[in-house]
């Protein structure tokens, strides 16, 4: 009998090794993110406008970079790309524990290698994202996104799970350079790719920055298929950063969940997404569709988070509460990333997927700093559980653009690709 290990996807040398890369380094982030965090906070003695201004030079390069990077990409190949932002953002991050280890290490260069990573990662995840198609047919995309993705679940896992004992064990900046050390792993595995790229069409003649990125965001704005997803995207964006800006806050001041019942409710949402990207694997099951089933997943995952309003107090209930949001949340997140990202590289001309990719980051950035303010100005004067549940209307609001916009009738992602080449 043949491994499961063998066939589809498993059997292709490259996809693994891309598989491998970026699982080792999807798995350090998660590590890093929590490490740079209690570096300024335990190592530095940081306060908390200090702590919040880390938060933003995680954001804001990011989103301002976003255009640049996507017509670099749709000009360049991509798997250098890649590497560069891997090596860079191990660069940056290594000159964490050697300052700290040397007794000079500031806020300031928390703030500085924060930039960096920040818009090294908008580079690798447009590069990435349009360089799968190039490494596998359209055919294997979902399959490829769902394997992807479940990796990536059990990386969340495992890095909730070791994150707090490798800050404890190695101090904050040692667990720094972990994150580090993965983004050199992940770009070897790139390195060792073997399939060549197709050639990037390129004419200097006719060349122009700036028309190149109208134009990216001009097949956003055109087509109403990614015009909705875009609105969805702004919708969703908004939801996530009000609920994430006051939902700590809310758990851990008001109702007292200790950080490490909270940290061990949030690991069952790792699991849970196992399960979300097993039934994309599967296609689009039920729902009729990749339309519908980005719809429903959509009105799902804002269903699992109304739970967390919903927990009151810390007890047996609230508990169940927190649980539920997980048990729901997170499936649906990933069956909804899934079909997302395999819809957008299905229907897109390779030479756009870079600005394509790059304006849907642009638009999620934007939205996130929209959504932080929101959460932030909301927690303060109506108080954090109502802010929470305008964060989850926001997210019902996204499910509804879904629904009753003309992506619900696509069934199959070529059928997007037909409409967008007629509207184009």
């Amino acid at each position: 009998m043949r491994s499961r290990f063998s066939r589809g996807l498993w059997a292709h040398p490259d996809f693994v090794r891309l598989w491998a890369g970026t699982t080792t380094s999807t798995f350090g982030s998660l590590i890093g993110y929590i490490a740079l965090s209690f570096t300024a906070i335990e190592f530095l003695h940081a306060s908390a406008a200090q702590v919040a201004i880390l938060g933003a030079c995680q954001l804001v390069p990011g989103f301002l970079v976003s255009p640049v990077a996507g017509v670099w990409v749709d000009r360049l190949p991509r798997r250098p790309i890649l590497i560069v932002s891997d090596l860079g953002r191990a660069a940056a991050l290594f000159t964490v524990p050697l300052a700290a280890a040397a007794g000079v290490l500031g806020i300031w260069q928390l703030y500085a290698v924060s930039v960096v990573t920040s818009v090294l990662s908008v580079f690798f995840q447009a590069a990435y994202q349009s360089y799968l198609p190039t490494l596998v047919s359209r055919d294997e995309l979902l399959e490829g996104n769902a394997r992807l993705s479940a990796t990536a679940s059990v990386a969340e896992v495992g890095s909730f799970g070791i994150s707090g004992w490798l800050v404890q064990l190695l101090k904050a900046p040692g667990a720094v350079a972990v994150d580090a050390a993965s983004f050199v792993v992940s770009a070897y595995f790139i390195w060792r790719i073997r399939q060549p790229e197709p050639p990037v069409e390129r004419d200097a003649d006719t060349e122009h920055f700036w028309r190149e990125a109208r134009d990216g965001a001009g097949l956003v704005v055109r087509n109403p298929i990614l015009r909705a997803m875009a609105l969805a995207e702004c919708l969703s964006a908004a939801s996530e950063r009000t609920i994430t800006t006051v939902f700590l806050l809310y758990l851990n001041q008001e109702l007292g969940f200790e950080a490490g019942v909270l940290g061990l409710i949030f690991a069952v949402g790792g699991v849970t997404s196992l399960g979300g990207a097993y039934l994309a694997n599967r296609g689009t099951l039920f729902f009729g569709g990749v339309g519908r089933t980005l719809a429903v997943s959509s009105f799902m995952r804002a269903t699992g988070m109304l739970f967390m309003p919903l927990c009151a107090g810390n007890n047996a209930l609230g508990i169940a509460f927190l649980v539920a949001n997980q048990v729901v949340t997170d499936p649906f997140w990933a069956l909804w990333e899934i079909h997302d990202v395999s819809l957008k590289q299905s229907s897109v001309p390779e030479r756009m997927q870079g600005r394509l990719f790059a304006n849907f980051r642009l638009i999620s950035f934007g939205f996130a700093l929209v959504g932080t303010a929101l959460g932030g100005v909301l927690g303060a004067v109506i108080g954090f559980r109502a802010t929470l549940f305008v964060g989850v209307g926001l997210m019902y609001g996204a499910s509804a653009v879904l629904a009753f916009s003309p992506l619900a009738k696509v069934r199959r992602a070529s059928d997007a690709s037909i409409e967008m080449a007629g509207a184009s």
